[in-house]
């Protein structure tokens, strides 16, 4: 009798994978800020971001409408290079930030209208 390993196939995925262009970084105050926390970090964190955005790390930034913390749109590639940025920053040193991160891609579907078919409007 003959050993067998099965092995679970990923399932195709319906458009291509293309390479990560961008980081939306999501913020969260892990703990409200004390006053003296904010008197001490803010006066430090304000110009560290800010000296990010000059750098072209940052492209965007927002504040979250829920007040939980800020919203980055990140000129970089890497999960891991966004992470290490951000931990860097007085909050993230103080461990009262913390981020969700999403790779961001071109929109998938778009190819599509450059295959054989779509691109001269045939079904």
């Amino acid at each position: 009798m003959q050993n067998t390993l099965e092995v679970s196939e990923t399932p195709k995925r319906p458009f291509p994978v293309l390479p990560t262009m961008k980081i939306l970084a999501l913020g969260r105050f892990v703990a409200t800020p004390t006053p003296e926390q904010l008197k001490t970090i803010f006066p430090k964190e304000v110009p560290d971001t800010f000296r990010l955005y000059l750098a072209g790390k940052i492209e965007q930034m927002w504040a979250r409408q829920d007040q939980k913390g800020p919203v980055f749109l990140l000129n970089l590639t890497s999960v891991q290079e966004a992470h290490a940025l951000l931990e860097a920053l007085p909050l993230g040193q103080a461990k009262l930030m913390e981020f969700e991160y999403i790779e961001i891609t071109p929109l998938t579907p778009l190819h599509m209208l450059l295959t054989e078919g779509w691109a001269n409007g045939a079904k």
